[in-house]
């Protein structure tokens, strides 16, 4: 998809590049000779993390994140992550009359990756907490690429930049995750409402992650197409497009 602002332009990358790119590891759980393998994936580097320049730009920071994941050429400057914010914003959808957004939407989260070329990225709500950290760790096998969550019902963003599994998602369905790699914008600070924010790259479990990463709130004031998505679990999805449809509509 073509960008609004060239500034925002990024090139494509394969599969197969993003395969390369991640820190990819596979290996026998500690233990006996037989104990159940253990399936970890991470794509993100030690360079990629961007903390948040003020309380209210969660999402564009995650967005900065996110992009330095997909993308070589980490940036890291405060002027881009503003740039992703205001983005975000304007795609966030409607607003009450008089009423003015500081932060940006889960919506314009989406939208704004799918603009600056790092998508095709959608959104989905899951009702339960297990539901959702497979439907991220899935596409992240699958794409390469990181997933956005929303955090503490819909007021913070999270990136989980990856997983570790008893088994590799891309061949069985019979898996289960039991770490989340996740990057908190906001570190150090945290909430002392919610809890301390993670280390960035740390691999939490899927309790710890539970404890801040809940069913996004039931009240919604913008309503529209979001207010399908109250009361769930909140990802910002990667997918692949499935180019052999397109060959086959010809």
């Amino acid at each position: 998809m073509t960008s609004l602002d060239p500034r925002f332009r990024r090139p494509h990358r394969s599969l197969a590049g993003f395969a390369l790119a991640g820190a990819l590891l596979v290996a026998l759980a500690p233990g006996s000779a037989g104990a159940a393998a253990s399936y970890t994936v991470d794509v993100s580097k030690s360079g990629d993390f961007v903390a948040q320049t003020n309380f209210v730009q969660c999402v564009g920071a995650s967005m900065q994140m996110m992009l330095n994941m997909i993308e070589p050429g980490r940036d890291r400057t405060a002027a881009t992550q503003l740039r992703l914010q205001k983005l975000a914003r304007a795609w966030s959808g409607p607003r009450p009359a008089g009423f003015e957004r500081q932060g940006a939407s889960v919506r314009g989260w989406a939208s704004g990756l799918n603009i600056v070329g790092g998508g095709p990225y959608r959104l989905i709500g899951t009702t339960t907490l297990g539901e959702a950290v497979r439907e991220a760790a899935k596409a992240i096998a699958s794409t390469g690429r990181p997933v956005g969550l929303l955090m503490w019902r819909g007021r913070h963003a999270w990136v989980m930049s990856g997983f570790t599994a008893t088994a590799n998602p891309n061949t069985t369905d019979d898996f289960r995750v039991t770490r989340a790699i996740v990057h908190d914008p906001l570190y150090p600070h945290g909430s002392a409402v919610w809890g301390p924010s993670p280390r960035p790259g740390e691999a939490i479990t899927v309790g710890a992650l539970g404890r801040q990463f809940v069913p996004r709130s039931m009240t919604n004031r913008f309503g529209g197409q979001s207010s399908l998505l109250r009361g769930k679990y909140v990802l910002v999805l990667p997918y692949e497009v499935d180019l052999s449809l397109w060959s086959d509509a010809r």
